[in-house]
């Protein structure tokens, strides 16, 4: 079907320009001021949305970043990405938006965990990447998303000077804490703590109330294969591993060994193998440790997808 065209996004394209072509014009009759005044990084909410993210959309690319408050490398990667937005100048817009402030906004956009950031153009939401990267590779990417804003859609940031713009954004006061980030906060505590037992069940309680939890599914199996792992001798569990290939229980124990000390590959390959050579009871004990090692290392993780695909292979 060469030459099939998308009418729809050609339709959006065309609007988008025509928005763009309108805000500009806006702007020249509001004169620079009204663009120096526009602020390159800007916290978003269910509430302003519409105004902050979708109808500026029309002007300049805007990335979003979801991030959480207990979640480290999210605040991490808004450091990062509030400092690219100076260093660009107003070619894009930055909008940071707290999940669990936002919950509404995390469902629409189909967010799998934290941290994820999304691209707005003209109204047209996509997926840049989740998780961390390093500052180079997010440069890229923006590089790639300011190209494509102007080619396909025509819209072009105007140049901000930092300096006209406020350094900091006024501070909020802070919102109350609902039951839900409550118990997740007292899980994670629990775990940081070593007490792996009240760490499992503080993730269990959440997830009884919010089973899509990522970050109590994420806890929850961190908090798992720590315990399981927390008395065993290694050089006991390999042995008898080699010794036996067939025993699941003992392939079981050394996987989460080999998951434990950064081995991801040899953990799942050694699952994977178990299935194959297994069946009933003992393959599906190996099949759901390997779903649970998923877990610990997050499904966008590249050896997930290829151990994914293996396992495929392995049962269909």
């Amino acid at each position: 079907m060469s030459g099939v065209v998308d009418l729809a996004a050609v339709k959006a394209a065309s609007e988008a320009k025509a928005k763009a072509e309108q805000a500009k014009a806006r702007r020249q009759d509001a004169g620079a001021d009204a663009t120096a005044a526009s602020p390159l990084v800007i916290e978003v909410t269910e509430a302003t949305f519409e105004s902050d993210v979708l109808q500026r959309s029309a002007e300049v690319p805007v990335v979003i970043s979801f991030w959480a408050d207990q979640a480290e490398q999210s605040k991490q990667l808004n450091a990062v990405l509030e400092r690219l937005a100076d260093q660009y100048r107003g070619r894009f817009v930055l909008a940071t938006a707290e999940v669990y402030a936002n919950q509404m906004l995390f469902q629409q956009f189909g967010v799998q965990g934290v941290p994820a950031v999304f691209a707005v153009l003209a109204g047209q939401a996509m997926p840049l990447f989740q998780g961390a990267a390093p500052e180079d590779q997010i440069a890229e990417v923006l590089d790639q998303l300011i190209a494509v804003a102007e080619q396909r859609f025509g819209i072009v940031g105007q140049e901000v000077d930092p300096g006209t713009v406020p350094a900091e954004r006024p501070a909020q006061p802070p919102r109350p804490a609902t039951p839900q980030e409550l118990a997740l906060s007292a899980a994670h505590e629990a775990l940081d703590s070593g007490d792996l037992g009240g760490a499992i069940q503080a993730y269990r309680n959440v997830l009884a109330d919010e089973p899509a939890n990522a970050e109590a599914k994420l806890g929850l199996a961190q908090a798992e294969l720590l315990r399981r792992v927390q008395d065993a001798d290694p050089q006991a569990v390999r042995d008898a591993a080699a010794k036996a290939p067939g025993d699941v229980q003992a392939q079981l124990a050394a996987a989460d060994l080999d998951l434990v000390g950064g081995h991801v590959e040899d953990a799942f390959g050694r699952l994977v193998d178990a299935v194959r050579r297994t069946a009933g009871d003992d393959r599906d004990a190996a099949r759901l440790r390997l779903l649970e090692l998923f877990e610990v290392i997050g499904p966008e993780d590249p050896r997930v997808v290829t151990a994914r695909t293996a396992l495929a292979r392995v049962l269909f």
